[in-house]
């Protein structure tokens, strides 16, 4: 060991040249992650990477200047043993449903971890003085301290937020929440998280009580931030914390002189923020709004008019029997049910019978980018029968049926037409303008914004009420007795 310390630079550089192969493994399985044919190679190579990165941090020189490093060791070799069972097990128990929570705290813990990296810097400052500052601790400067104030407030938001969005999607928390005045009191705290940030950046060595308040009212702020937010936006609102946290990992790799935390954040906060970006432009909702929904007094929707009128399973059958043209529009009722190989099924014997199949899918659908081409994708649904919204909208009119199946806010018309909806402006599926359209669901209710959907109203849709496997297995049993 000893041996290995006296050639610090070579150390040093090998651990660099690791750490850059990490990072160029991580940029090519991001790349790899567009699209669904290579996605999962990606995720593999991506997990080699950071294989590469903690492997190579365990001959750090600064690792191996340790007091006690068998105990050392064993402190990292145990949170590794710890955090990478959780992460195991869950993985695997996890249904496709309840992804975009895990994904949610998931992004929660790696901001709340650069907050962590920061905490631990900043207290060990607090608790000098000028007489007890130690040798070698000049670089604790302006910059050092400024890169781990604004890690710090960034995770700690991206952290306790999540924490909300995860409660939300998981159903611990079924509606929005606010406070008289949110916005003043939100921003007030955020402000008072800069202030505190300013004071710890420009003390010398800032007081441990200023350092807890900072971090306080820095997660009060990700919490009231998230509170008010609606269900339908949560998704944009995911994405978001994702960039917030790869910037804070990058901002504490600095700190830490770290180089693959540095280029993995970079990395994340990139892909991240344009992955916002593309999701509120589908929603046509700009970022502010997101983050500042309207509270307390609001006006009330417009109310829907008419009833639904229900259909059974061998007019469903027969009408998609006879038709030239057949959309199916998947949505989170659907993976909630696991009738994706069933709709595959239902979908190929349409083809056989001459009858043109195509799959609609909204950028949000299921709650998470994606969400949707991942399960017909593990059903068997050839990616050239899916198709997003901007290419199928104008093919509606021409759709003899259009078969929604678990899909509510994503085709409510009044997004288009209602200005006090709160999914006005939203771009949705033109389900309304085909000839035909059958919804599939368990039972009336609303969409995951809590409105009422007025398609199920129109004269042109005709509700199919049933469990979404047992739903289509009754009008494949249907379709094959035509």
């Amino acid at each position: 060991m000893n041996s290995l310390l006296s050639n610090h630079a070579l150390l040093m550089n090998l651990v660099n040249c690791s750490y850059f192969l990490a990072a160029v493994m991580f940029i090519l399985g991001l790349k790899k992650m567009s699209s669904p044919v290579t996605a999962q190679g990606g995720i593999v190579m991506a997990g080699w990477g950071m294989l590469v990165a903690t492997l190579a941090t365990f001959v750090h020189p600064e690792i191996l200047k340790a007091a006690n490093l068998p105990l050392t060791y064993g402190l990292m070799i145990a949170a590794i043993a710890l955090g990478g069972g959780i992460a195991w097990s869950t993985g695997k128990k996890v249904a496709m449903t309840d992804m975009p929570q895990m994904i949610a705290i998931y992004n929660g813990m790696g901001g709340g971890a650069a907050a962590a990296i920061a905490a631990v810097e900043l207290f060990a400052l607090s608790g000098l003085s000028a007489d007890t500052v130690p040798a070698g601790a000049a670089h604790h400067g302006m910059v050092f301290k400024t890169l781990a104030v604004v890690g710090a407030l960034i995770g700690a938001i991206s952290f306790s937020g999540s924490a909300i969005a995860f409660a939300k999607l998981q159903g611990l928390m079924n509606k929005t929440y606010a406070l008289p005045a949110h916005h003043a009191v939100s921003f007030g705290t955020f402000a008072a998280s800069i202030i505190l940030g300013i004071m710890i950046v420009v003390q010398p060595f800032p007081s441990t009580e200023i350092v807890i308040a900072f971090f306080v009212t820095a997660l009060l702020f990700g919490v009231l931030m998230t509170l008010p937010i609606g269900g339908a936006d949560m998704p944009v609102i995911i994405s978001l914390y994702n960039a917030f946290t790869g910037l804070a990992v990058g901002l504490e790799g600095f700190v830490l002189n770290n180089a693959a935390m540095i280029i993995a954040g970079i990395v994340v906060g990139a892909a991240g923020t344009l992955l916002t970006q593309l999701m509120a432009k589908a929603m046509n909702r700009p970022i502010s709004k997101l983050i500042t929904p309207p509270v307390g007094n609001q006006a009330a929707s417009a109310a829907v008019e008419g009833t639904q009128k229900p259909i059974e399973a061998n007019d469903v059958a027969a009408l998609m029997a006879y038709a030239s043209k057949v959309v199916i529009v998947p949505g989170y009722g659907m993976a909630v049910a696991q009738a994706q190989h069933k709709i595959w099924e239902l979908s190929k014997m349409l083809q056989e019978k001459g009858v043109e199949v195509k799959f609609a899918i909204h950028p949000v659908a299921g709650r998470m980018p994606g969400h949707m081409n991942v399960l017909l994708a593990e059903a068997g649904v050839s990616y050239d029968l899916i198709v997003d919204i901007e290419d199928i909208n104008p093919e509606f009119p021409q759709a003899d049926v259009v078969f929604v199946i678990g899909a509510n806010d994503v085709v409510n018309p009044v997004a288009r037409t209602d200005k006090n909806s709160p999914i006005y402006g939203m771009p949705i599926l033109n389900v309304d303008y085909a000839k035909n359209v059958i919804v599939n669901k368990r039972g009336k209710g609303s969409g995951f914004s809590g409105i009422e959907n007025a398609l199920f109203y129109k004269d042109n849709c005709r509700m199919y009420y049933g469990g979404g496997q047992e739903a289509v297995a009754k009008i494949i049993t249907e379709l094959k007795a035509l």
